[in-house]
């Protein structure tokens, strides 16, 4: 007989758990030279991101055996049938691989908990600035404890999105008032931590290049959603998640108050 199933606050509890433990693993690899192949999409993968990966798998499906698992690292067991088809992990466990063997800050641990097609519950935490962010799906966003709000719409204020540079680039292509809207910024390798700028409010908005992975935006998307901004597609529509991990066109995230620039942005610079 199945058992009841554990309260978001008890889901959040665990994800939090586990993302600073895998911090903690990540750290031990940060600036150690540690060990690095290539994959065929030729990105690099670390022995920081197997361990940590091998962690988060060990210590959530200990506590959930029940549930599905999805990781970047680990992407086929996600389809493996479970009692509770409903509730499956998304994971990415160093978001900015890159950056992280650089000896830069901007990466991060991302952890989703799905139910149905949506994020329940989040926790996505920096390490070296020691940022930790929250959500679950009737609470609200949160850094290190504390709510955390998109930014509001500033009169006379140019809107900031962080872009990839094919974007920063196509800027010249919009009348001189449409590039004084607009203040371009250099976004963090990592897509996950670029989200949780703009449900903090450091950001305005972010474009994301198509190519984006359900475990590079989950969790993200559910921090923006309680944060009074939003994750959509060109159509304006939420991303739906599936245990079939896959990659996205154009993704526009936004505070609420710039959803409609920003998305007007979007499709300007990707004609």
């Amino acid at each position: 007989m199945s058992q009841t199933l554990p309260s978001e606050t008890e889901e959040l509890d665990l994800l939090e758990d586990a993302a600073r433990e895998a911090g903690r693993i990540a750290m031990s690899y940060f600036g150690r030279d540690p060990e690095v192949w290539w994959k065929a999409n030729d990105s690099p993968v670390s022995e920081g991101d197997y361990a940590v990966d091998s962690y988060l798998k060990e210590r959530l499906l200990k506590a959930r055996a029940d549930y599905g698992w999805v990781s970047e690292e680990s992407v086929l067991d996600g389809t493996a049938s479970t009692e509770h088809e409903d509730r499956f992990f998304i994971v990415d466990p160093i978001d900015g691989t890159r950056a992280y063997l650089r000896g830069d800050a901007t990466w991060c641990v991302s952890i989703a908990l799905v139910s149905g097609d949506r994020p329940l519950a989040g926790a996505v935490f920096a390490p070296v600035p020691g940022e930790m962010f929250t959500v679950t799906r009737s609470g609200e966003a949160r850094l290190n404890g504390e709510p955390c709000r998109a930014g509001a719409a500033t009169e006379g204020h140019p809107m900031s999105v962080a872009m990839p540079d094919q974007f920063r680039s196509a800027l010249r292509r919009l009348d001189a008032a449409g590039q004084e809207r607009v203040s371009a910024q250099i976004g963090a390798p990592s897509l996950a931590y670029r989200l949780c700028q703009v449900a903090a409010g450091r950001l305005d908005a972010t474009l994301v290049r198509p190519r984006a992975h359900d475990w590079d935006i989950a969790a993200g998307d559910l921090l923006l959603e309680k944060s009074d901004a939003a994750l959509v597609d060109c159509a304006g529509e939420a991303i739906r998640y599936t245990r079939s991990a896959k990659r996205h066109g154009l993704l526009v995230a936004a505070s609420k108050a710039s959803l409609s620039e920003a998305r007007e942005l979007a499709s300007a610079l990707s004609r």
